[in-house]
């Protein structure tokens, strides 16, 4: 079994999710008393947030690829990042280490496409919806990407961060979102990337019609069959 390197915190409930997922997961695949190899790292999400608002990326890349060392030199195989947003400085984490990254828009474009769907609709925080760091690189494999109108994408970061990240799931919200998704089908969206943690705490496939390719679900799956295979 390979060793799993986590840079979480971003948010802690993301973490947990990864964390119990994995675990989960390695239990039902080899039974017994079976658990993951696992080495994690998480930041303060409150300095990365407020370097996000500030557009200060560079010295996000640069605290993240510290925990991807720290990571590594725990003697992780492989890395994961327990975060959507954040995979925009992905590059920089990469360079910085000499352990793969597991890139959860790869994960996420191979699953898409086995599926047979080439368009999907994407729900995260502003950053990933507004930037191309994530879209782009589900093009690369041939999948096309689009983003809910502008009036919906602070809703969307404020129901992340003012809700979902401190553990309050409101129906209210709830419905709104279906909405959104409800837009994203008439843009001609063949199913839904939920690309954030906390966003899967919020929906669920009983909740829409479109098919949901749940990220942080994915990204885990992944993390599994690499860390076993």
């Amino acid at each position: 079994m390979q060793t799993i390197g986590l840079v979480g915190g971003m948010s802690w409930e993301s973490s947990l999710v990864y964390y119990r997922d994995l675990n989960t997961g390695v239990h039902e695949r080899l039974g017994g008393l079976s658990s993951p190899k696992l080495v994690l790292s998480t930041v303060d999400f409150a300095e990365l947030t407020a370097l996000e608002d500030a557009e200060r990326w560079d010295r996000i890349g640069q605290l993240l690829s510290e925990a991807a060392q720290g990571v590594e030199r725990a003697g992780a195989d492989f890395l994961v990042l327990c975060t959507t947003t954040f995979h925009k400085v992905a590059d920089d984490i990469e360079a910085a280490v000499g352990i793969p990254l597991l890139h959860l828009a790869d994960v996420v474009a191979e699953a898409v496409k086995a599926e047979r769907v080439t368009k999907v609709g994407l729900i995260g925080t502003t950053v990933a919806m507004e930037d191309s760091f994530f879209s782009d690189r589900m093009a690369e494999h041939g999948v096309e990407v689009v983003v809910p109108a502008a009036e919906h994408h602070a809703f969307l970061n404020d129901a992340i961060y003012e809700e979902l990240v401190h553990g309050q799931v409101v129906d209210r919200t709830r419905r709104r979102v279906v909405e959104i998704i409800d837009g994203l089908w008439d843009a001609g969206a063949q199913g839904i990337l939920v690309g954030c943690t906390e966003l899967e705490l919020l929906i669920s496939q009983s909740d829409v019609d479109l098919p949901l390719f749940l990220c942080t679900t994915l990204h885990v799956e992944a993390a599994l069959d690499r860390a076993l295979g």
